[in-house]
Protein backbone atom coordinates (compact mmCIF):
# COMPACT_ATOMS: atom_id res chain seq x y z
CA UNK A 1 0.00 0.00 0.00
CA UNK A 2 0.97 3.71 -0.58
CA UNK A 3 2.66 5.21 2.45
CA UNK A 4 2.63 8.99 1.92
CA UNK A 5 0.61 10.93 -0.61
CA UNK A 6 1.79 14.65 -1.80
CA UNK A 7 -1.19 16.39 -2.44
CA UNK A 8 -0.37 18.57 -5.20
CA UNK A 9 -3.11 20.93 -5.39
CA UNK A 10 -5.43 23.63 -3.28
CA UNK A 11 -8.91 23.74 -2.54
CA UNK A 12 -11.46 21.74 -1.54
CA UNK A 13 -10.10 18.91 -3.27
CA UNK A 14 -6.87 19.10 -1.45
CA UNK A 15 -8.93 19.14 1.74
CA UNK A 16 -11.48 16.29 0.21
CA UNK A 17 -7.62 13.90 -0.38
CA UNK A 18 -6.40 14.64 2.74
CA UNK A 19 -9.29 13.42 4.20
CA UNK A 20 -9.80 10.17 2.85
CA UNK A 21 -5.91 9.46 3.51
CA UNK A 22 -6.19 9.58 6.74
CA UNK A 23 -8.95 7.40 6.85
CA UNK A 24 -6.54 5.31 4.67
CA UNK A 25 -4.25 5.45 7.40
CA UNK A 26 -2.27 6.87 4.69
CA UNK A 27 0.65 10.18 5.68
CA UNK A 28 -0.80 13.20 3.53
CA UNK A 29 1.82 15.87 2.72
CA UNK A 30 0.19 19.40 1.18
CA UNK A 31 1.96 20.81 -1.87
CA UNK A 32 1.11 24.65 -1.34
CA UNK A 33 1.88 28.17 -3.06
CA UNK A 34 2.61 31.05 -0.66
CA UNK A 35 -0.83 32.42 -1.00
CA UNK A 36 -2.51 29.51 0.42
CA UNK A 37 0.03 28.78 3.73
CA UNK A 38 -3.14 29.68 6.24
CA UNK A 39 -5.39 27.05 4.23
CA UNK A 40 -7.55 24.23 5.21
CA UNK A 41 -5.87 21.97 3.64
CA UNK A 42 -2.55 23.01 5.11
CA UNK A 43 -4.14 22.83 8.41
CA UNK A 44 -5.73 19.39 8.40
CA UNK A 45 -2.62 17.47 6.65
CA UNK A 46 0.24 15.87 8.22
CA UNK A 47 3.09 17.91 7.02
CA UNK A 48 3.13 20.29 4.49
CA UNK A 49 5.92 21.84 2.38
CA UNK A 50 5.71 25.48 0.11
CA UNK A 51 6.58 24.94 -3.47
CA UNK A 52 6.46 28.54 -4.43
CA UNK A 53 5.09 31.82 -4.79
CA UNK A 54 1.42 32.59 -5.53
CA UNK A 55 0.85 32.39 -9.63
CA UNK A 56 0.30 29.04 -10.13
CA UNK A 57 2.92 28.91 -13.24
CA UNK A 58 5.22 29.22 -10.61
CA UNK A 59 3.88 26.84 -7.77
CA UNK A 60 0.46 24.26 -8.86
CA UNK A 61 2.20 24.17 -12.14
CA UNK A 62 5.96 23.69 -11.58
CA UNK A 63 6.82 20.39 -12.24
CA UNK A 64 10.35 20.24 -11.11
CA UNK A 65 8.98 22.14 -7.66
CA UNK A 66 6.07 19.15 -6.98
CA UNK A 67 8.92 16.68 -7.63
CA UNK A 68 10.95 17.63 -5.47
CA UNK A 69 8.19 18.19 -2.40
CA UNK A 70 7.78 14.63 -2.79
CA UNK A 71 11.34 13.85 -2.79
CA UNK A 72 11.92 16.11 -0.01
CA UNK A 73 9.23 14.58 1.84
CA UNK A 74 9.38 11.27 1.22
CA UNK A 75 5.61 10.88 -0.73
CA UNK A 76 6.40 7.54 -2.83
CA UNK A 77 3.02 8.91 -4.60
CA UNK A 78 1.28 12.15 -5.82
CA UNK A 79 -2.63 12.84 -5.86
CA UNK A 80 -2.85 15.56 -8.95
CA UNK A 81 -6.55 16.51 -7.83
CA UNK A 82 -7.99 18.14 -10.79
CA UNK A 83 -6.90 20.62 -13.27
CA UNK A 84 -3.45 22.12 -12.86
CA UNK A 85 -1.61 18.77 -13.36
CA UNK A 86 -3.86 16.35 -13.03
CA UNK A 87 -4.49 15.98 -17.03
CA UNK A 88 -0.58 16.97 -18.04
CA UNK A 89 1.04 14.06 -19.50
CA UNK A 90 4.65 14.91 -19.06
CA UNK A 91 4.05 15.37 -15.08
CA UNK A 92 2.67 12.05 -14.63
CA UNK A 93 5.94 10.63 -17.37
CA UNK A 94 7.78 12.43 -14.81
CA UNK A 95 6.39 10.73 -11.91
CA UNK A 96 6.95 7.35 -13.17
CA UNK A 97 10.78 8.01 -14.06
CA UNK A 98 11.31 9.72 -10.63
CA UNK A 99 9.86 6.73 -9.09
CA UNK A 100 6.98 8.48 -7.69
CA UNK A 101 3.22 6.52 -8.13
CA UNK A 102 1.13 8.78 -10.46
CA UNK A 103 -2.53 8.61 -8.81
CA UNK A 104 -4.52 8.30 -12.20
CA UNK A 105 -3.84 6.80 -15.96
CA UNK A 106 -0.42 6.20 -17.36
CA UNK A 107 0.88 8.82 -18.93
CA UNK A 108 0.42 7.26 -22.35
CA UNK A 109 -3.06 6.72 -22.30
CA UNK A 110 -3.79 10.43 -20.56
CA UNK A 111 -1.61 11.65 -23.56
CA UNK A 112 -3.61 9.97 -26.37
CA UNK A 113 -7.32 10.88 -24.64
CA UNK A 114 -6.23 14.45 -23.61
CA UNK A 115 -5.67 14.95 -27.36
CA UNK A 116 -9.15 15.87 -28.40
CA UNK A 117 -8.79 14.27 -32.26
CA UNK A 118 -6.77 11.47 -31.18
CA UNK A 119 -9.32 10.38 -28.63
CA UNK A 120 -12.37 11.20 -30.76
CA UNK A 121 -10.82 8.75 -33.36
CA UNK A 122 -10.43 5.71 -30.80
CA UNK A 123 -13.24 6.35 -29.84
CA UNK A 124 -14.97 6.49 -33.71
CA UNK A 125 -13.04 2.60 -33.68
CA UNK A 126 -14.37 1.60 -30.46
CA UNK A 127 -17.96 2.20 -31.61
CA UNK A 128 -19.01 5.08 -29.74
CA UNK A 129 -21.29 7.31 -31.66
CA UNK A 130 -20.21 10.84 -32.01
CA UNK A 131 -21.23 14.12 -33.79
CA UNK A 132 -20.36 14.60 -37.61
CA UNK A 133 -17.37 17.09 -37.26
CA UNK A 134 -13.64 16.22 -38.26
CA UNK A 135 -12.35 13.32 -36.96
CA UNK A 136 -8.83 15.04 -37.00
CA UNK A 137 -6.80 18.43 -35.94
CA UNK A 138 -7.85 20.55 -38.89
CA UNK A 139 -5.28 22.13 -41.53
CA UNK A 140 -6.75 25.88 -41.52
CA UNK A 141 -9.59 28.26 -41.71
CA UNK A 142 -10.20 27.11 -45.18
CA UNK A 143 -10.86 23.52 -44.43
CA UNK A 144 -12.93 24.11 -41.76
CA UNK A 145 -15.35 26.30 -43.37
CA UNK A 146 -15.73 23.73 -45.94
CA UNK A 147 -16.53 21.70 -43.56
CA UNK A 148 -19.29 23.40 -41.60
CA UNK A 149 -20.77 24.40 -44.92
CA UNK A 150 -20.89 20.34 -45.11
CA UNK A 151 -21.97 19.47 -41.91
CA UNK A 152 -24.85 22.48 -41.91
CA UNK A 153 -24.74 25.24 -39.10
CA UNK A 154 -24.95 25.85 -35.97
CA UNK A 155 -21.25 24.47 -35.72
CA UNK A 156 -18.99 24.21 -32.58
CA UNK A 157 -15.09 25.09 -32.77
CA UNK A 158 -13.18 23.31 -30.18
CA UNK A 159 -9.32 23.48 -29.69
CA UNK A 160 -7.23 19.86 -29.47
CA UNK A 161 -6.28 20.27 -25.96
CA UNK A 162 -8.85 22.03 -24.68
CA UNK A 163 -10.53 21.35 -21.04
CA UNK A 164 -12.93 22.62 -18.36
CA UNK A 165 -15.12 24.58 -21.04
CA UNK A 166 -12.64 26.43 -22.28
CA UNK A 167 -11.17 26.52 -25.81
CA UNK A 168 -14.64 26.49 -28.08
CA UNK A 169 -16.82 28.50 -29.82
CA UNK A 170 -20.41 28.08 -31.18
CA UNK A 171 -20.85 29.49 -34.76
CA UNK A 172 -24.37 29.91 -36.19
CA UNK A 173 -23.54 30.67 -39.84
CA UNK A 174 -20.83 30.76 -42.32
CA UNK A 175 -20.46 34.97 -42.30
CA UNK A 176 -19.12 34.24 -38.75
CA UNK A 177 -17.17 31.49 -39.07
CA UNK A 178 -13.29 32.96 -39.99
CA UNK A 179 -13.52 35.47 -37.23
CA UNK A 180 -14.29 32.61 -34.56
CA UNK A 181 -11.86 30.44 -35.85
CA UNK A 182 -9.12 33.39 -35.31
CA UNK A 183 -10.17 34.07 -32.32
CA UNK A 184 -10.69 30.57 -30.79
CA UNK A 185 -7.29 29.18 -32.24
CA UNK A 186 -5.24 32.11 -30.69
CA UNK A 187 -7.51 31.73 -27.44
CA UNK A 188 -6.33 27.70 -27.14
CA UNK A 189 -2.53 28.71 -28.48
CA UNK A 190 -2.22 31.49 -25.36
CA UNK A 191 -3.95 28.75 -22.83
CA UNK A 192 -3.34 25.26 -23.78
CA UNK A 193 -0.30 26.42 -25.83
CA UNK A 194 -1.82 24.50 -28.60
CA UNK A 195 -3.41 25.99 -31.02
CA UNK A 196 -5.15 22.86 -33.09
CA UNK A 197 -8.68 22.63 -34.06
CA UNK A 198 -11.66 20.36 -34.95
CA UNK A 199 -15.40 21.43 -36.00
CA UNK A 200 -18.17 19.10 -34.92
CA UNK A 201 -22.00 20.06 -35.79
CA UNK A 202 -23.62 22.05 -32.29
CA UNK A 203 -27.21 20.58 -30.64
CA UNK A 204 -29.05 23.29 -29.62
CA UNK A 205 -31.13 21.54 -27.13
CA UNK A 206 -29.15 18.77 -26.05
CA UNK A 207 -28.38 17.52 -22.40
CA UNK A 208 -24.66 16.88 -20.72
CA UNK A 209 -24.42 13.45 -19.73
CA UNK A 210 -21.15 11.71 -18.21
CA UNK A 211 -20.46 8.15 -17.01
CA UNK A 212 -17.76 7.75 -14.37
CA UNK A 213 -16.11 4.94 -14.98
CA UNK A 214 -13.21 3.53 -12.98
CA UNK A 215 -10.41 0.89 -14.36
CA UNK A 216 -7.68 -0.96 -12.06
CA UNK A 217 -4.48 -2.99 -13.61
CA UNK A 218 -5.90 -6.46 -13.97
CA UNK A 219 -8.58 -5.49 -16.35
CA UNK A 220 -11.33 -4.85 -14.28
CA UNK A 221 -13.34 -1.68 -15.88
CA UNK A 222 -16.86 -1.16 -14.37
CA UNK A 223 -19.17 2.42 -14.74
CA UNK A 224 -20.99 3.72 -11.87
CA UNK A 225 -23.99 5.01 -14.00
CA UNK A 226 -24.80 8.53 -15.30
CA UNK A 227 -24.46 11.97 -14.09
CA UNK A 228 -26.36 15.21 -15.56
CA UNK A 229 -24.73 18.27 -15.96
CA UNK A 230 -26.48 19.92 -18.72
CA UNK A 231 -26.86 23.37 -15.64
CA UNK A 232 -24.17 25.46 -16.76
CA UNK A 233 -22.73 28.87 -17.55
CA UNK A 234 -20.10 29.38 -20.37
CA UNK A 235 -19.58 25.65 -20.40
CA UNK A 236 -19.04 25.53 -16.94
CA UNK A 237 -20.81 23.51 -14.68
CA UNK A 238 -22.76 24.90 -12.17
CA UNK A 239 -25.24 22.21 -10.74
CA UNK A 240 -24.91 18.15 -11.56
CA UNK A 241 -27.02 15.38 -10.16
CA UNK A 242 -26.76 11.39 -10.16
CA UNK A 243 -28.69 9.68 -11.64
CA UNK A 244 -29.34 11.64 -14.78
CA UNK A 245 -33.13 12.59 -14.75
CA UNK A 246 -35.65 12.28 -17.54
CA UNK A 247 -32.91 9.01 -19.26
CA UNK A 248 -34.60 6.00 -19.81
CA UNK A 249 -32.52 3.33 -18.42
CA UNK A 250 -32.10 1.58 -21.44
CA UNK A 251 -30.27 5.02 -23.07
CA UNK A 252 -28.03 5.11 -19.40
CA UNK A 253 -27.19 1.00 -19.95
CA UNK A 254 -26.14 1.69 -23.32
CA UNK A 255 -24.01 4.70 -22.54
CA UNK A 256 -22.42 2.70 -19.66
CA UNK A 257 -21.39 0.02 -22.08
CA UNK A 258 -20.07 2.35 -24.72
CA UNK A 259 -18.05 4.16 -22.08
CA UNK A 260 -16.16 0.64 -20.46
CA UNK A 261 -16.09 -0.01 -24.21
CA UNK A 262 -14.10 2.96 -24.63
CA UNK A 263 -11.93 2.14 -21.87
CA UNK A 264 -10.55 -1.15 -22.74
CA UNK A 265 -9.95 0.45 -25.71
CA UNK A 266 -7.77 3.39 -24.50
CA UNK A 267 -6.21 0.68 -21.71
CA UNK A 268 -7.52 2.90 -19.17
CA UNK A 269 -6.99 2.69 -15.53
CA UNK A 270 -8.08 5.03 -12.53
CA UNK A 271 -11.08 6.86 -12.42
CA UNK A 272 -12.19 8.44 -15.75
CA UNK A 273 -15.21 10.48 -16.55
CA UNK A 274 -16.67 9.94 -20.71
CA UNK A 275 -19.11 12.71 -21.99
CA UNK A 276 -21.69 12.47 -23.84
CA UNK A 277 -23.91 15.19 -25.41
CA UNK A 278 -27.86 13.90 -25.24
CA UNK A 279 -30.21 14.98 -27.74
CA UNK A 280 -33.98 15.28 -27.26
CA UNK A 281 -34.72 11.64 -29.14
CA UNK A 282 -32.25 10.00 -26.66
CA UNK A 283 -29.57 9.65 -29.00
CA UNK A 284 -26.05 10.27 -27.35
CA UNK A 285 -22.41 11.34 -29.02
CA UNK A 286 -19.02 11.15 -27.71
CA UNK A 287 -17.17 14.80 -26.59
CA UNK A 288 -14.09 13.73 -24.59
CA UNK A 289 -13.00 11.73 -22.17
CA UNK A 290 -11.52 13.51 -18.86
CA UNK A 291 -8.85 11.90 -17.38
CA UNK A 292 -8.74 12.38 -13.62
CA UNK A 293 -11.33 13.03 -10.87
CA UNK A 294 -14.49 15.37 -11.62
CA UNK A 295 -15.33 18.09 -9.57
CA UNK A 296 -18.56 16.40 -9.31
CA UNK A 297 -17.47 13.26 -7.90
CA UNK A 298 -19.62 13.75 -4.57
CA UNK A 299 -22.86 12.81 -6.53
CA UNK A 300 -21.46 9.45 -7.31
CA UNK A 301 -20.36 8.92 -4.01
CA UNK A 302 -23.40 9.09 -2.42
CA UNK A 303 -26.03 7.08 -5.01
CA UNK A 304 -23.17 4.21 -5.17
CA UNK A 305 -21.46 3.97 -1.72
CA UNK A 306 -18.30 4.20 -2.57
CA UNK A 307 -15.41 7.04 -1.95
CA UNK A 308 -14.12 7.52 -5.30
CA UNK A 309 -10.74 9.12 -3.69
CA UNK A 310 -10.02 5.94 -2.18
CA UNK A 311 -10.49 3.52 -5.07
CA UNK A 312 -7.53 6.03 -6.95
CA UNK A 313 -5.33 5.51 -4.48
CA UNK A 314 -6.06 1.27 -4.43
CA UNK A 315 -5.96 0.95 -7.97
CA UNK A 316 -2.63 3.23 -8.18
CA UNK A 317 -1.32 0.69 -5.31
CA UNK A 318 -2.07 -2.38 -7.66
CA UNK A 319 -5.06 -3.57 -5.76
CA UNK A 320 -7.98 -4.94 -7.67
CA UNK A 321 -11.86 -3.54 -8.10
CA UNK A 322 -13.23 -6.26 -6.57
CA UNK A 323 -16.63 -5.79 -8.07
CA UNK A 324 -17.88 -6.10 -11.55
CA UNK A 325 -20.83 -3.27 -11.36
CA UNK A 326 -22.96 -1.15 -8.61
CA UNK A 327 -26.08 -0.51 -7.36
CA UNK A 328 -27.09 2.98 -7.19
CA UNK A 329 -29.50 4.39 -4.90
CA UNK A 330 -31.63 7.14 -4.77
CA UNK A 331 -30.64 10.49 -6.07
CA UNK A 332 -27.86 13.17 -5.08
CA UNK A 333 -27.57 16.80 -6.40
CA UNK A 334 -24.16 18.90 -6.33
CA UNK A 335 -24.50 22.97 -6.22
CA UNK A 336 -21.09 24.77 -6.57
CA UNK A 337 -20.84 27.49 -4.10
CA UNK A 338 -18.39 30.30 -6.51
CA UNK A 339 -16.71 33.77 -5.50
CA UNK A 340 -18.62 34.91 -8.35
CA UNK A 341 -21.50 37.85 -8.87
CA UNK A 342 -23.82 36.53 -11.80
CA UNK A 343 -24.96 39.88 -11.71
CA UNK A 344 -21.95 41.16 -13.27
CA UNK A 345 -22.15 37.87 -15.43
CA UNK A 346 -20.66 35.73 -12.96
CA UNK A 347 -17.20 37.81 -12.49
CA UNK A 348 -15.30 36.93 -10.12
CA UNK A 349 -15.67 38.60 -6.18
CA UNK A 350 -12.63 37.89 -4.26
CA UNK A 351 -11.94 39.08 -0.61
CA UNK A 352 -12.20 38.54 3.01
CA UNK A 353 -14.58 35.62 4.17
CA UNK A 354 -16.27 38.09 7.45
CA UNK A 355 -19.11 35.20 7.43
CA UNK A 356 -18.88 31.44 6.51
CA UNK A 357 -21.85 29.43 8.19
CA UNK A 358 -22.37 26.22 6.11
CA UNK A 359 -25.65 23.56 5.95
CA UNK A 360 -25.45 20.54 7.58
CA UNK A 361 -28.48 18.12 8.71
CA UNK A 362 -29.33 14.69 7.27
CA UNK A 363 -27.76 13.62 3.85
CA UNK A 364 -26.14 17.19 3.79
CA UNK A 365 -22.54 17.52 2.50
CA UNK A 366 -20.48 20.12 2.30
CA UNK A 367 -17.07 19.57 0.76
CA UNK A 368 -15.12 23.38 1.48
CA UNK A 369 -12.07 25.04 2.28
CA UNK A 370 -13.39 27.93 3.18
CA UNK A 371 -14.03 29.59 6.60
CA UNK A 372 -14.40 33.00 8.73
CA UNK A 373 -11.51 34.76 8.35
CA UNK A 374 -10.32 32.84 5.00
CA UNK A 375 -9.16 35.36 2.64
CA UNK A 376 -10.71 34.81 -1.39
CA UNK A 377 -7.25 34.76 -3.40
CA UNK A 378 -7.61 36.24 -7.11
CA UNK A 379 -5.47 33.89 -8.17
CA UNK A 380 -7.19 30.89 -8.73
CA UNK A 381 -10.29 29.13 -9.22
CA UNK A 382 -13.65 30.89 -8.03
CA UNK A 383 -15.08 27.58 -5.98
CA UNK A 384 -15.77 27.72 -2.39
CA UNK A 385 -17.98 25.09 -1.18
CA UNK A 386 -19.22 22.59 -3.07
CA UNK A 387 -23.09 21.57 -1.24
CA UNK A 388 -24.35 18.09 -1.83
CA UNK A 389 -27.65 16.42 -0.88
CA UNK A 390 -28.66 12.66 -1.15
CA UNK A 391 -32.82 11.86 -0.75
CA UNK A 392 -34.79 8.96 -1.71
CA UNK A 393 -35.72 10.46 -4.86
CA UNK A 394 -35.33 13.52 -6.63
CA UNK A 395 -37.95 15.62 -5.99
CA UNK A 396 -37.17 14.86 -2.11
CA UNK A 397 -33.24 15.74 -3.07
CA UNK A 398 -34.47 19.36 -4.52
CA UNK A 399 -36.17 20.13 -1.59
CA UNK A 400 -33.33 19.34 0.58
CA UNK A 401 -30.87 21.20 -1.34
CA UNK A 402 -33.27 24.14 -1.35
CA UNK A 403 -33.54 24.18 2.56
CA UNK A 404 -29.54 23.51 2.65
CA UNK A 405 -28.86 26.82 0.42
CA UNK A 406 -31.34 28.90 2.45
CA UNK A 407 -28.98 28.04 5.59
CA UNK A 408 -25.89 29.53 3.45
CA UNK A 409 -23.85 32.33 4.99
CA UNK A 410 -21.05 33.46 2.76
CA UNK A 411 -20.29 37.34 2.96
CA UNK A 412 -17.75 39.91 2.79
CA UNK A 413 -16.40 43.16 1.54
CA UNK A 414 -16.51 42.98 -2.09
CA UNK A 415 -17.58 39.42 -2.02
CA UNK A 416 -20.57 37.51 -4.34
CA UNK A 417 -21.41 34.00 -4.17
CA UNK A 418 -23.83 32.22 -6.61
CA UNK A 419 -25.77 30.49 -3.90
CA UNK A 420 -29.00 32.59 -4.69
CA UNK A 421 -29.06 32.41 -7.79
CA UNK A 422 -28.76 28.35 -7.28
CA UNK A 423 -31.70 29.19 -5.51
CA UNK A 424 -33.38 30.35 -8.11
CA UNK A 425 -32.20 27.97 -10.32
CA UNK A 426 -33.86 25.03 -8.43
CA UNK A 427 -37.18 27.11 -8.18
CA UNK A 428 -37.55 27.10 -11.80
CA UNK A 429 -40.38 24.89 -13.34
CA UNK A 430 -37.71 23.56 -16.12
CA UNK A 431 -35.34 22.28 -13.54
CA UNK A 432 -38.06 21.10 -11.54
CA UNK A 433 -39.27 19.19 -14.63
CA UNK A 434 -35.72 18.25 -15.66
CA UNK A 435 -36.61 19.83 -19.10
CA UNK A 436 -33.44 22.15 -19.17
CA UNK A 437 -30.65 21.84 -21.18
CA UNK A 438 -27.14 23.38 -21.62
CA UNK A 439 -28.65 26.60 -22.74
CA UNK A 440 -30.74 27.31 -20.03
CA UNK A 441 -28.54 29.16 -18.15
CA UNK A 442 -27.94 31.19 -21.00
CA UNK A 443 -31.75 31.60 -21.31
CA UNK A 444 -32.58 32.48 -18.08
CA UNK A 445 -29.82 35.39 -17.22
CA UNK A 446 -31.83 38.07 -19.44
CA UNK A 447 -35.26 36.86 -17.65
CA UNK A 448 -33.99 37.55 -14.65
CA UNK A 449 -31.95 41.52 -15.81
CA UNK A 450 -35.25 42.32 -17.28
CA UNK A 451 -37.15 41.50 -13.59
CA UNK A 452 -34.61 43.09 -11.55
Amino acid sequence: MIGTVLVANRGEIAVRVVRTCQELGIRSVVAHSSADRESAAVKLADDAIQIGPGPAKESYLNIPAVIEAARAKGADAIHPGYGFLSENPDFAEVCEAAGITFIGPPAGVMARLGDKSTARAMMAEAGLPLLPGSREALAGVAEAAALADEIGYPVIIKAVAGGGGRGMAVVRSAGGFAEAWARTRASAQAVFGDGRLYVERYLDSARHVEIQVLADTHGGVVHLGARDCSLQRRHQKLVEESPAPRLSPDVVAAMGEAAVRGARAAGYVGAGTFEFLVDTDGGFYFMEVNCRLQVEHPVTELVTGLDLVAEQIRVAAGEPLGYTGVEQRGAAIECRLNAEDPARDFAPAAGLLAECELPAGPFTRVDTHAYRGYRIPPLYDSLLAKLIVWAPDRDAAIARMRRALAEVRLSGPGIATTTEFLAGVLDHERFRAATHDTRFIETLLPQRRATA
